[in-house]
């Protein structure tokens, strides 16, 4: 039997993803909620103008904002995504998230 760590916490719950991270002034707070060989499942919440510096990943990220609107770049093209919105980020192709307002996303990380 697999043993369950706090971040299942939320297993057989019905939750509101919004609440499951909340924001704080300058910074970028995160809370996993799943974490499996085959890939992750976070919640993010962003302080307007906080962000991710451009970096690679090797496996594919969907990036689904929950509130608020991000400028997503990849290959350096810009993307602004908002809320009810989504972008796949490419495994292996640089990318970079900046929060234009305060925003959350949800963001599934597949192995």
């Amino acid at each position: 039997m697999e043993k369950h760590s706090e971040m299942n916490d939320t297993a057989g719950k019905t939750v509101s993803i919004k609440e499951l991270a909340a924001y704080q002034d300058h910074s970028v707070a995160s809370r996993e909620i799943i974490k499996k060989p085959a890939g992750t499942v976070t919640v993010f919440a962003f302080d307007k103008g906080e962000g991710l510096s451009e970096h690679t990943a090797p496996f594919d990220a969907l990036v689904q904002v929950l509130e608020g609107t991000a400028l997503v770049s990849i290959d350096a093209q810009p993307h602004t995504v908002r809320e009810g919105e989504m972008i796949i980020m490419p495994a292996g192709r640089p990318h970079a998230l900046k929060a234009q307002t305060r925003f959350k996303m949800l963001l599934v990380m597949v192995k």
